[in-house]
């Protein structure tokens, strides 16, 4: 039995996030015939966290200001969760260590806690299918087998990691692995779209678990594309409809991070004898 939680940050707000996060968990176990359960966690509603008993952990997105949190109890909660999965991970007397994705907002959280990077609001609103630069360290990771570069990912942020501080990445071992389109044409940096904060954990800023058929459903429904097409125009609407029907784009991405994720987190429980 491979046992996983999903911490949801959604905080009760209608997302499309949670179900597929569900969906990439069921297609995964289906194909490897894996035996498994999970359980879910309202983090910011109802302060629920989970124990160490399980065997990997899916952090989602979420609404908001991950700046805002500061001091709250749920914040409060959630870094302890943190601090005791680290914990756990660098005592020499556990084996069964524990592996942790972070998703969007749960990344812009990761890395505030620990201390690598600004994040601040960006100038306007990232939303739609964006390409994501592969880096040097991103070409190695395991979790990014079978991307291409540039991969596409579905983006919808007001918040953005920059500048992260390298003498902070290289003492914990950290590494920036993808990194926001190049624009020559704004002043602005590029944001940190995936880093592997140490061996068993780490994030991206956008949304991996994008699947282009709920999406694209999702975009069709009148009042949402009226949403759109009022607040970035009809071209967008129409680039992000494109942009989901394409399989080497969203699909693509949607079928190797997360699958990849949970077979790497899970490989030892996979191959322990019955």
């Amino acid at each position: 039995m491979v046992r996983i939680a999903i911490l949801d940050l959604y905080e009760g707000h209608a997302n499309q996030g949670m179900r597929c996060i569900r969906e990439i968990i069921n297609q995964w176990g289906e194909f490897h015939a894996i035996n498994l359960s999970w359980d879910e966690f309202d983090v910011r509603q109802k302060n629920e966290l989970p124990d160490l008993s399980y065997d990997l952990y899916i952090s989602s997105g979420g609404p908001g200001s991950p700046l805002e949190s500061e001091g709250s109890e749920w914040e409060n909660n959630y870094f302890d969760w943190l601090s005791k999965v680290l914990a756990h991970n660098e005592s020499p007397l556990t084996d069964d260590k524990k592996h942790v994705f972070f998703i969007c907002h749960s990344f812009q959280m990761a890395c505030r806690y620990f201390g690598i990077g600004k994040v601040t609001r960006r100038k306007s609103t990232a939303f739609g299918v964006f390409p994501v630069h592969v880096l040097n360290e991103g070409q190695r990771e395991p979790v990014f087998q079978g991307l291409r570069d540039p991969f596409y990912v579905v983006d919808s942020r007001d918040w953005q990691v920059i500048d992260p501080d390298f003498d902070q990445l290289k003492s914990m071992g950290a590494q920036v692995l993808c990194i926001e389109k190049y624009r020559p044409h704004v002043p602005y940096s590029q944001a940190v779209m995936g880093l592997r904060f140490n061996e068993y954990m780490l994030g991206t800023q956008f949304h991996p678990e994008a699947d282009a058929v709920g999406m694209r459903m999702y975009l069709q429904q009148p009042d949402k594309k009226q949403n759109v097409v009022e607040n970035y125009g009809l071209e967008k609407w129409e680039s992000m409809i494109e942009g989901l029907s394409t399989p080497d784009k969203i699909m693509w991405t949607y079928s190797h991070i997360l699958p990849n994720f949970l077979t790497i987190a899970s490989h030892k429980k996979i191959l322990q004898p019955m």
